[in-house]
């Protein structure tokens, strides 16, 4: 297997190529781009998703590469012009991209629905979302579904005037409420569980969304029905082997199933989410 790892300071872009054993022929054929919506570092981000690509190369005979952005904005920039041939986007992202470039859901889990969450310090004497009217609160990105959109419309429903910071991912909302550097973040379950103890360990969930279905791993619609379907098979395959848990609870997968965008995310386009989105803000 070859891997290769690309840098771009200028960009702070990390490219990882991910390739599985193949044949001469399969090694020179087209490297489909795998581009992941960046809620964690670029490095853990990279950690999570090479041992799923790789496996995911073996099995099917495709080259992947692995694209990790340095912003949820930039990674927006480039999902919306239709840059990447494979994405694993959050919910709002997968209703504009249909939209704008009819990217079309693979994939998303089963096991956990996604749930975004409003954070404190433990020790803080914050007891009610209505608290937080004046007070700084930090979300990864204005356009983080249920860590940034979903927790704005509900304070706009509430009539709850914050003053919001803007930290580029979801383990930076933690430290800085853990910090006190915000009064309280918005992020998302499944972020939240896999933050390292010494950090859940000293914050509070104060609020929490409805359940939405979780991020959705996307295809654009020029990658063929039949390398979709393959994709698909492939990955539930790989996911159902006991073997493999440990990656795919990584990625926040653990149970894939096929998504179907009417079912899963067709709901969300009455949710008014758009005036609250900000397009190509930091």
């Amino acid at each position: 297997m070859m891997r290769k790892f690309r840098f771009y300071p200028l960009y702070l872009l990390l490219a990882v190529m991910v390739s599985g054993v193949s044949s001469a022929a399969e090694t020179e054929a087209k490297v489909y781009s795998v581009y992941i919506v960046p809620q964690l570092t670029a490095i853990a981000t990279q950690k999570a998703w090479e041992p799923v690509l790789n496996k995911l190369s073996t099995a099917t005979g495709l080259n992947f590469e692995l694209v990790v952005m340095p912003s949820i904005p930039t990674f927006e920039a480039q999902l919306y012009k239709g840059a990447p041939d494979f994405a694993f986007v959050n919910p709002y992202h997968s209703i504009v991209a249909k939209r704008q470039q009819g990217y079309i859901p693979l994939l998303r889990d089963s096991a956990t629905m996604l749930y975004g969450i409003v954070v404190v310090r433990k020790d803080d004497p914050i007891d009610a979302i209505e608290k937080l009217a004046g007070r700084k609160v930090s979300f990864p990105a204005p356009n983080a579904f249920a860590a940034s959109l979903a927790i704005q419309a509900t304070l706009a429903k509430k009539h709850i005037d914050i003053i919001p910071s803007f930290v580029k991912t979801h383990s930076n909302v933690y430290l800085s409420v853990l910090m006190e550097d915000t009064a309280a973040g918005g992020g998302v379950n499944n972020t939240f569980d896999r933050e390292p103890s010494d950090v859940r360990d000293q914050l509070r969930v104060l609020y929490v969304t409805p359940a939405f279905a979780p991020h959705p791993l996307m295809a654009n619609p020029r990658i063929p029905e039949a390398l979709r379907a393959k994709v698909i098979t492939s990955f539930i395959d790989l996911a159902a082997d006991p073997a493999n848990a440990a990656i795919f609870n990584n990625i926040q997968m653990p149970k894939p199933i096929a998504a179907d965008y009417r079912r899963d995310y067709l709901d969300l386009e009455k949710l008014g989410l758009d005036k609250f989105a900000v397009n190509g803000g930091e």
